[in-house]
Order: C-alpha cells, then sequence, then structure tokens
C-alpha cells in the first residue's frame, strides 16, 4: 500500500479540515438544506483527495474503496441505530406510558429537570442515541407537544453525559472498553457528568418552565399499551445483549459485521407480529441518517493523526472539536496515541458533541422529530447552558482527580511535572 500524502495547507491547515469547516459552515448558515450540503461536502472532499492526497488506506480509486470497506460497519450500526431507534420511539410514544409521567414528575421547573435525570440514568446502560430520542418523546408528552430548543439540547447533553461514564453507554466508551481501557476508569467521567447535568439541567428546566409548563395530570381515558411496552423492553434488551455478548466473546466480530444495528432490527421485525410498527416515520428519518453518515463518512476521512499530543489541555479542547468533529474517529486516534486519561477524554468526546446539534448522534437522532432544532444559530443561542455546563464539569473533574494518564491496559502513566497530581 503507497503512503497517503500529505496535501496543500494554508496557513499550517490541511485544505482537508478547511473544506470540511466550509461544509460545517454551510450546515449552519443553510439549516433547511443540510443534506443536501453535506451530501455535496462529502462528495467534493471524497474527490479532492482522490485527485490531491489519498487516503488512510492508500491513492486513489482503490483507496476511496478500502477506506469505506473499513469505515462500512460504523456506518452500518449508526443506520441501523438511527432507523430502528425511531420506530422504537414510536412504541413508546404509542404505548401512551410518556402520558403517565405527570403521576409521578413535580408540576413545576422541577418536573422538568428530573425528566433530565431520567434521560442521565437511561443512557448509562442504553445506548445515547435510544436515551435522547425516548427522552424527546416523553418531552413532547408531558409538554403537550411544545418543547423549547434550549431543551432539547438538554435532553441531548443529558443522554451523552449518562453514557459518558459508562462503557456500555456510548460508541466511544465501548470503544475503549473493547482497546483495554479499564472501565472503573471510565467511570470517573461521571463526576464531570453528574456536575454538567446539574448545571445545565437547572437552567434549561427553568426555560421549559417558562415556555411550556409540565401537564399537572395525566390525560383522560389514557390507557397503557403494555404489549408496545413490553416490544420497547425486547428491542432494548436485545440490543444491550448483542452489545455484552459481542464484546466479550466475539470482539472480532464487532469489526466485521454491524451486529448491533442487525440485532436492533431483527428484534423489530419478530415484535411486529405483535403491534405493527408506524413505517411513516421513515422517509424523514432516513433523511436524517444520511445527513449523519455523511459527516462521519467526511470526518473519518481527515487528517485526525495531526491532533497535538495527549495532554488535558488538548482534551479540553477536544470537547469542543466533538461538537463539530465525529467523536467516533477522534476517540479511535486518541486510543492509537495513547497516555490519555480516559474518564476525562470520554466526558469530553461525549458530552462535548451536545453543543451543537450535529455534534452527536443523539442530537441528529432528536431533530429527525423535533426539525426546528436543526439550527445551529437557534441551538447556541438556547442551548448556550450546554457549553457553560461542559466547562464546569471539566474543570471539577480536573481538580477532583487532576490529569491521570493511564496504559490502556492498566498501569499509570508519569505525568509532566505540570500535571495536577490525583488528591
Amino acid at each position: 500500500m503507497q503512503p497517503r500524502v500529505d496535501g496543500p495547507a494554508v496557513f499550517g491547515i490541511p485544505v482537508d479540515f478547511i473544506l470540511f469547516a466550509l461544509v460545517l459552515l454551510g450546515v449552519a448558515l443553510f439549516h433547511k438544506h443540510t443534506l443536501k450540503v453535506a451530501v455535496a461536502g462529502l462528495v467534493a472532499i471524497a474527490t479532492y483527495k482522490l485527485a490531491f492526497t489519498g487516503f488512510h488506506e492508500g491513492p486513489g480509486a482503490q483507496g476511496l474503496v478500502n477506506h469505506l470497506a473499513h469505515e462500512w460497519v460504523i456506518l452500518a450500526n449508526l443506520l441501523g441505530l438511527l432507523l430502528g431507534f425511531a420506530l422504537l420511539s414510536r412504541h413508546f410514544e404509542e404505548s401512551h406510558v410518556p402520558l403517565e409521567l405527570p403521576r409521578i414528575l413535580p408540576d413545576d421547573w422541577k418536573g422538568a429537570f428530573l425528566l433530565l435525570v431520567i434521560v442521565f440514568v437511561i443512557s448509562s446502560f442504553l445506548d445515547n442515541i435510544a436515551a435522547a430520542i425516548i427522552g424527546g418523546t416523553m418531552a413532547r408528552a408531558v409538554f403537550s407537544g411544545r418543547v423549547h430548543i434550549g431543551y432539547l439540547a438538554a435532553i441531548v447533553a443529558a443522554s451523552n453525559a449518562g453514557g459518558s461514564g459508562s462503557v456500555v453507554g456510548d460508541t466511544t466508551t465501548t470503544m475503549m472498553w473493547i482497546a483495554g481501557v479499564d472501565p472503573l476508569v471510565v467511570l470517573d467521567a461521571y463526576i464531570a457528568a453528574g456536575t454538567a447535568l446539574v448545571v445545565m439541567g437547572w437552567f434549561a428546566a427553568r426555560q421549559q418552565h417558562a415556555y411550556s409548563p409540565i401537564m399537572k395530570d395525566t390525560p383522560p381515558g389514557t390507557r397503557v399499551d403494555w404489549a408496545r411496552v413490553a416490544i420497547v423492553a425486547f428491542i432494548l434488551g436485545v440490543a444491550i445483549a448483542a452489545n455484552v455478548v459481542a464484546n466479550l466473546h466475539f470482539k472480532a466480530v464487532l469489526d466485521d459485521f454491524p451486529v448491533i444495528g442487525a440485532a436492533v432490527w431483527v428484534a423489530i421485525l419478530l415484535s411486529a407480529a405483535v403491534r405493527r410498527p408506524d413505517w411513516s416515520v421513515m422517509p424523514e428519518t432516513i433523511k436524517g441518517s444520511v445527513f449523519l453518515l455523511s459527516l462521519v463518512t467526511i470526518a473519518s476521512m481527515m487528517p485526525v493523526e495531526k491532533l497535538p499530543a495527549a495532554s488535558w489541555q488538548t482534551t479540553f479542547g477536544l470537547g469542543f472539536v466533538s461538537a463539530v468533529f465525529d467523536n467516533i474517529p477522534l476517540t479511535a486516534l486518541a486510543l492509537k496515541q495513547g497516555g490519555y486519561d480516559w474518564g476525562m477524554l470520554a466526558y469530553a468526546v461525549g458530552f462535548g458533541g451536545s453543543m451543537i446539534w450535529f455534534g452527536s448522534s443523539a442530537g441528529v437522532a432528536i431533530s429527525n422529530t423535533f426539525p426546528e432544532a436543526r439550527s445551529v444559530g437557534l441551538w447556541l443561542r438556547h442551548g448556550w447552558h450546554v457549553a457553560l455546563a461542559y466547562v464546569v464539569g471539566f474543570f471539577v473533574l480536573l481538580a477532583t482527580l487532576g490529569w491521570v494518564p493511564t496504559e490502556k491496559h492498566g498501569g499509570a502513566i508519569d505525568a509532566p511535572a505540570a500535571a495536577q497530581p490525583r488528591r
């Protein structure tokens, strides 16, 4: 295989990154045409790399084919989860369980806050996409269909925060686990994630309460469809079981086949005999999914090996990078580099993606249900508390435990003199 050629740069910045930035700018400015911008950007960047730099897997058309062959499992898993969990969300909504929440949630801003806590907990053992979609479904029910964009951002942030400290709660933490990172080390992320939940949850809950208060009573005549509840539990159980079993016993299979995405669809098709899925959600969900897959594919083509060496400063910056740059290739690069504080990294790349709606798959999933969220300007304007929470959470973790890099298979790494020791 021929080595990839370093392409031209502007002020030291590779043209690859500049083109990607232009795509992201187009998404921000033309939020009603995000799919067209993302697909056009993917074609343009792939053409540029074909002509000038080649790919990590080699030059020319063969390099592109090899690259897609390397990435297809991740892309297929994401597609399967996004489409599958959209159907799961409709099952959950039509079960009428969300309409029962007013019985247990406080009828003021604290009810909105507690709902975010529920999303956080759900995401600790489920995929963050599922947690975000379930959270959005519950919010739409208890707030009479009027959900503030700032609160939508908080739902996405809560789902990403809940998964950041669990090796079964997020794709990036699962990648760390597979690579040999101790799950107890990743657990440190919850110090930052819990802090961030309190910070952004306080602001977002008050935003939502002022915009549309929570329903005080369950609508008359509400009856829970327990068959649909069972279907939701079955699909989620299959997804968790496939993830855990594959990681524990068939790790090599995860690199060659989209196990989790396929398992979700097997569960959906098997359960269709009990309750028919609402296929009407598919057209819009497919559009949102193709948008995300286009950005993920572009991100995988970037020369991410040019990132600086591991440090707490680099990790802090990666949180902001993760808002526009898919966290899966970022995590893969960090694992290749080594020398990170893995709990801190898990929080940074996980929660950081919440700062912009397309920064995480959970955000894209929410936007399929709430299209008004597809505006970077509105997301930043009303979801400003997510960025604030990220910063506060990060420095609480740094002050509490310090920068403690470890080897992937155990053992501390001697930190630079300027690094803070664990207290």
